[in-house]
């Protein structure tokens, strides 16, 4: 499905390299490396850029086809900028733009000299570009018969830096991260007919091979808990609900884990309260965030992290049938508050706030974090280029925005407060499950805020952000793997740094 470039680590520089990739500045300077395959040019790179125009600014190319004086089939010069604006984030959007232009050209081998005009790039960043190539690399093709003639891409890629072991050993770290993002992509693209609830179980149950604990309840075990509001919601599918719960334990043993939750709507119909028939295949997507949180804990456990971590998926169908739950419809949720159904496509908040109940009295945590894909209005508010963060907590708050800074997976803090919860009290029982149209992203993530008692908590909606988002540099597929990056980087910041 996903296409992985194979990647080799070299001091030294292969003297008939197919294709060969050089950064430079914005002078057209190299770095030590560079600057030697440069001179051997005698006056040709003078005469291309003279011809083209091309100044080093960056994610610009200059492409020589068989260049005077060098065993190489091909010279690329990649702009990168001045050197000192040269950080962890140019390095991730570089290796996309290097991987999108080797795919341009249809490279099946390439030599990348990782160095600027400052010299060979850090291993941090060095890992981090690879990591920007590895993830505009991934296409989801699964499904596809007949394969496109250009489809396999560059098979091999060889990174050449002085300090090739370093690099070596931060990519190994890096690389879990991507594989992370990686199986969160796989998931939301999945056919809905292909992962079910018990498909989606079996798909996290593989994180064991890795150190994962992995633990699945059934249906008979979340009555026997009395998990009413997510049971309701699964009650009109022929396929059961499952709560899976991933334990990770990297920390000492005595600290209190950090627990995060993911939405896991295998497929969303909208229940009785249908959606509208355009668009609605996109609803197999509906578990970006159990899938992000399943990619998290890919990363964690390959990375080794030094944190304990809880992970829960709330994983169910919400189909119209005769036995689904209907607008009207009373439930009682494990917290004992009662929730008015006015419309049975408001149900992700219901399968959250019984699984938020669950992990705050089961697990005590440190702080729990929610990954969804709930509402539409966040979609109207930020669009595809932030996620919504909700928060009972400044500290937690500030983390995410911090990691959400640091990854590039930005997030933006919304209101809250007690005079949005006059639009989800109900007539007949503690709560309705939806505030209507009027800030609706704000009215969900009160809803959930009633079931987390005193615990540190966060809401990311990730309507937006997780599926059909746009285009970058490092993601040119329908789903972005979006929340593994930015929570692996909240693990980082406030547990290993």
């Amino acid at each position: 499905m996903a296409v992985a470039p194979t990647l080799s680590f070299s001091k030294t520089l292969e003297a008939d390299a197919p294709v060969l990739v050089v950064f430079v500045d914005p002078d057209n300077k190299a770095g030590p490396m560079g600057s030697a395959v440069l001179e051997q040019l005698a006056g040709g790179l003078d005469r291309a850029v003279a011809a083209t125009g091309f100044s080093g600014k960056p994610g610009s190319f200059l492409d020589i086809l068989a260049p005077a004086g060098l065993s190489a089939g091909r010279l690329i010069l990649v702009g990168v900028g001045p050197t000192a604006e040269f950080d962890d984030k140019a390095a991730l959007k570089l290796g996309g733009q290097v991987y999108g232009k080797l795919k341009e050209i249809k490279a099946k081998a390439a030599s990348v000299i990782l160095e600027t005009t400052g010299g060979t790039l850090t291993p941090e960043l060095g890992a981090e570009f690879l990591l920007g190539l590895r993830l505009r690399a991934y296409e989801f093709d699964k499904y596809k018969t007949v394969k496109k003639e250009d489809a396999p891409g560059v098979v091999a890629i060889t990174v050449v830096a002085e300090h090739s072991g370093k690099l070596k050993k931060a990519w190994a770290e890096t690389e879990a991260v991507a594989e992370g993002v990686v199986i969160a992509r796989d998931l939301v693209h999945e056919a809905p007919n292909a992962l079910g609830p018990q498909e989606f179980a079996a798909e996290a149950e593989k994180l064991k091979k890795l150190g994962v604990d992995v633990e699945v309840l059934g249906e008979k075990d979340l009555r026997k808990i009395g998990m009413g509001a997510l049971l309701a919601v699964a009650q009109g599918s022929v396929r059961p609900p499952r709560v899976v719960i991933m334990k990770w334990n990297g920390g000492k043993s005595d600290d209190r884990p950090a627990v995060f939750i993911g939405k896991g709507l295998v497929f969303d119909s909208g229940g009785i309260s249908i959606k509208p028939a355009a668009g609605m295949e996109d609803m197999k997507a509906d578990m970006g965030g159990a899938a992000a949180v399943t990619g998290l804990f890919r990363a964690l456990a390959g990375r080794k992290a030094k944190v304990n971590a809880i992970g829960i998926l709330g994983i169910v169908e919400n189909m119209p049938d005769g036995g689904s739950y209907r607008p009207g419809d009373i439930l009682t949720s494990l917290s004992g508050q009662t929730i008015e159904v006015v419309n049975t496509d408001a149900e992700g908040r219901l399968v959250l706030a019984d699984i938020l109940t669950y992990a705050a009295d089961r697990f005590k945590p440190a702080f729990m974090i929610n990954l969804a894909t709930l509402t539409g209005a966040i979609l109207v508010a930020l669009g595809g280029q932030m996620a919504g963060l909700f928060s009972n907590d400044d500290q937690l708050a500030g983390d995410l925005l911090k990691a959400g800074e640091d990854s590039g997976e930005r997030l933006w803090r919304m209101p809250m407060g007690p005079e949005y919860d006059k639009l989800i009290d109900s007539r007949f029982a503690d709560m309705k499950n939806s505030g209507g149209r009027n800030a609706g992203s704000i009215t969900a993530a009160q809803f959930l805020k009633r079931f987390v008692g005193e615990t540190p908590w966060a809401h990311l909606d990730i309507a937006g952000t997780a599926m059909s988002s746009p285009e970058t540099d490092i993601n040119k597929a329908w789903a972005s793997g979006y929340g593994v990056r930015l929570l692996d980087r909240l693990v980082r910041n406030r547990f290993e740094s």
